[in-house]
């Protein structure tokens, strides 16, 4: 290293929005596993339930595009809902190839306890936010995922 040269400093892991970012996930999923449990769910689950909540039927490739993973892990998700009896597969009349996919009866009854244990921590991350912080922090997440996900 030259004399003149500064060494680099390393910056705070609490000064880098990605090391918080993933700290908060890792803290959500842990929560949400827990909470979610009781259901037979884990919190990887979830975007899947989000995308099917609406009662209607989707496509594989429509789950990987709306829960943004690999194909892989959406088959190997997809697999122990199945076995679970989370979700139900049925030949899609469009596409003798395809199947569609949607939450299995017993899901859509435990949909609004699955849903009020999701709101509660959700509530637990707000503890120290005003709702209007809280409302404004999902803003700006929105946002940096954008940014994440337009590559240049």
């Amino acid at each position: 290293m030259k004399e003149d040269s500064k060494p680099y400093k390393w910056p705070s892991r609490t000064d880098s929005l990605g090391y918080m970012v993933n700290w908060a996930a890792r803290l959500f999923a842990r929560e949400m596993d827990e909470a979610l449990r009781p259901f037979g769910l884990m919190s990887g689950q979830l975007p899947v339930i989000f995308a099917l909540a609406d009662g209607k039927t989707r496509s594989q490739r429509e789950l990987v595009n709306l829960a943004a993973v690999e194909q892989s892990t959406m088959a190997k998700t997809l697999s122990r809902m199945e076995r679970d009896g989370l979700i139900e597969r049925k030949p899609d009349p469009n596409d003798r190839r395809s199947t569609t996919i949607s939450l299995s009866p017993l899901m859509s009854v435990r949909l609004p306890e699955v849903a009020a244990a999701v709101a509660v921590i959700n509530a637990r991350s707000h503890t120290h936010l005003s709702e209007e912080e809280g409302e404004r922090l999902l803003d700006l997440l929105h946002w940096a995922i954008k940014g994440l996900a337009e590559r240049p």
